[in-house]
């Protein structure tokens, strides 16, 4: 037989204690063609990166803001945007990163083609294609790189 007890109303629920809501998966199609990889993702300025073993390939965008650079963003390098061009025709600099030229490549979702171009993305990706694909925290070699001025201390300056 069980206790009586006092009977304390609950206070309504807050939202806050609720779990937040995962935003959707933009273009989650993307993940599907290379689920054989074991891709893994990881939030990255608002967007979701992809990662295969050691190397960010892919980043998937679908925000409110600035819209055209919505679509799938190919981890890339200069070198490689005139052979990109080639098989991808409306793939372009993301904008909102306010360079004129950069890295990141953009297959835009506005595009015509914007499917067929994502997942030809996806298959060079699987073939390990050299041009898609940036181990993190990699930047343009050291060559590339302007050498910085040699700056006195004041230490040299008082002696002279």
């Amino acid at each position: 037989m069980s206790k009586p007890g006092r009977q304390t109303a609950l206070p309504p629920l807050d939202d806050s204690f609720l779990p937040k809501r995962r935003k959707p998966v933009p273009n989650a199609f993307v993940l599907d063609a290379i689920a054989s990889l074991s891709p893994y993702t990881r939030p990255m300025f608002g967007c979701l990166a992809v990662y295969v073993k050691d190397k960010i390939v892919l980043i998937l965008r679908d925000k409110l803001t600035s819209t055209g650079d919505n679509g799938v963003w190919l981890a890339t390098t200069e070198e490689h945007h005139e052979s990109l061009q080639r098989e991808f025709p409306h793939m372009r600099s993301i904008q909102v990163l306010g360079k004129p030229v950069t890295g990141w490549q953009v297959l835009p979702t506005d595009a015509p083609d914007f499917e067929t171009s994502a997942l030809h993305a996806c298959e060079l990706v699987l073939a390990g294609d050299p041009r898609i694909g940036k181990a993190p925290g990699t930047r343009a070699s050291a060559k590339s790189k302007k050498p910085k001025s040699a700056k006195t201390s004041a230490k040299d300056r008082t002696k002279r």
